[in-house]
């Protein structure tokens, strides 16, 4: 049977690419423990790129998986001694992140929404979009201006249709484009993060960027995330993107509250006949295979596009439409998610 030692002996023959010696060696390993087959391996990544770091795991996840009487291998990736530990940020109850891993699935449309239907719910809701080569929540919400800045240190969000917003698009001319390195990005996501004044918060929505990168990364180790949700279209090709951002909250450790299948049907407004334009059943196909819940599917429908371009989302401006009533579901599912993973009381997220 496979002992610790053992397991300790297969974790030194991974070396991550660019990297001269093995985790072993070079201390990443913080913890490993080995109970009824499962492998637990705590893994201090510390400023290794995403791609790199997800290698590594893979080749964690295969060793460990090919010993003798190994049923399941967890990878827990936690700071390195002296970095920071990602702490709560003062007078927020919870950060949810809106991900997808492919541009072009809507998701900033879905997350302006969501906050709005959150608001409408009663909450108090802040919206911070992440998206800094392509910050579209501004448009979205019809929102323009520059952030009061005091002290050089605080920086108060924009409010409109009860949200409180931030969001690199206030900070640019209309034809500016924004051509940063990563570390320039990871430090404005940091001081979005610790120096606006988002004040007392049920719920702080990220509108991350897509993709599985640096920006992710930063975000998830700055603050721990009460959950995060997955934004998708039927199509087979981002289906199999979705595995990759599953994966991605996955080694940051936080849960995911469920998919948002967007795109996900037409319905002819003379006819009133559906069509899926994208294919069908893949919401629930991921469902099944992850055990991730579906909490919901949005139709092409004209106004959800025109109010986005207009500047008044839809959820505010057509309240009884019946998209704006799947939204309210998915805030309620939303919420109930938020709830129920509070009440399993998990362990930190960050280990320092």
């Amino acid at each position: 049977m496979t002992t610790i030692e053992l397991v300790r002996e297969r974790l030194a023959e991974v070396q991550p690419l660019g990297m001269k010696r093995d985790i072993v060696a070079a201390g990443m390993v913080r913890d490993v423990a080995l109970q009824g087959g499962v492998v637990t391996v705590q893994l201090a990544v510390g400023p290794l790129p995403p791609p790199v770091v997800e290698a590594t795991v893979a080749d964690i996840r295969r060793g460990l998986g090919a010993l003798q009487g190994v049923s399941s291998v967890d990878v827990q990736l936690v700071a390195p001694p002296g970095a920071p530990e990602a702490g709560p940020l003062p007078g927020v109850a919870d950060i949810v992140a809106v991900s997808s891993t492919k541009g072009g699935v809507g998701k900033s449309t879905v997350a302006v929404n969501l906050a709005c239907a959150l608001a409408r719910g009663g909450r108090r809701v802040g919206l911070l979009d992440a998206d800094v080569y392509g910050p579209s929540v501004p448009m979205m919400l019809g929102l323009s201006g520059r952030p009061r800045v005091v002290e050089q240190t605080k920086v108060f969000p924009l409010e409109k249709y009860g949200l409180r917003v931030i969001s690199m698009g206030f900070f640019l001319d209309d034809s500016s484009p924004v051509i940063w390195r990563g570390p320039l990005v990871t430090g404005l996501l940091r001081q979005f993060l610790k120096d606006v004044q988002w004040g007392e918060l049920d719920v702080l929505m990220i509108d991350m960027p897509p993709g599985t990168g640096d920006a992710q990364l930063t975000i998830a180790q700055q603050v721990p995330l009460s959950g995060g949700i997955v934004v998708t279209t039927p199509q087979e090709v981002s289906l199999r993107d979705v595995e990759r951002g599953l994966a991605m909250f996955q080694q940051v450790n936080t849960p995911v509250l469920g998919i948002v299948e967007n795109m996900s049907y037409y319905v002819c407004p003379q006819c009133a006949e559906r069509e899926e334009l994208f294919g069908s059943g893949g919401g629930a196909r991921l469902q099944r295979e992850f055990g991730v819940p579906l909490l919901g599917q949005i139709p092409l429908v004209p106004e959800l596009r025109a109010s986005g371009d207009s500047g008044k989302p839809l959820v505010i401006d057509q309240p009884d439409h019946p998209v704006s009533r799947i939204y309210a579901e998915i805030a309620g599912k939303v919420l109930d998610g938020i709830a129920a993973e509070r009440e399993q009381a998990p362990a930190p997220r960050i280990v320092g």
